[in-house]
């Protein structure tokens, strides 16, 4: 699903968000994303009648390490990736719905998300939509220059 969504985003010129390469073919993303596959992360995979997998998102109680600290407990949004042959079909939503019920099943009150806020923050809007509100703004220093970001939350 990540170099699918790779493919579509630098299709439609957005290749600033997770560059123009397949998530397969860094080493470094490679690890990441295995990284989620152990504790502390939680893992929610979205399948389709079919048995296949068509969304993911990965939850955490720490944030990146570039993302502004708050002074209480959160919930953080870490990753949230769906099958573009399915866009617009609510699977996005339906993860978003979950992680807000697993924030409340721990008796958290925050949940946050950031995400690539560059070309015309088509992202962050999506993110609104979604029922996030908009907090801090960060840029993140990459070897293509700076990458912006927004944070968002959720009040649970």
């Amino acid at each position: 699903m990540l170099d699918g969504a790779v493919s579509w985003l630098t299709a439609d010129d957005r290749a600033g968000q997770w560059g123009d390469q397949p998530f397969s073919a860094n080493p470094a993303r490679v690890d990441q994303i295995t990284s989620y596959a152990s504790e502390p992360f939680l893992v929610r995979l979205a399948v389709d009648e079919d048995g296949r997998t068509v969304g993911c998102c990965v939850l955490n109680e720490d944030r990146g390490k570039w993302i502004p600290a708050v002074d209480e407990r959160e919930l953080y949004l870490r990753l949230l990736v769906t099958d573009r042959t399915r866009k617009g079909s609510g699977i996005g939503a339906a993860l978003v719905a979950d992680a807000v019920e697993e924030t409340r099943r721990r008796g958290i009150g925050l949940l946050r998300v950031d995400c690539y806020a560059g070309n015309d923050r088509k992202l962050v809007g999506q993110y609104r939509a979604l029922g996030f509100t908009e907090t801090v703004s960060f840029e993140v220093e990459q070897p293509s220059g700076m990458w912006p970001g927004q944070v968002l939350e959720i009040r649970v």
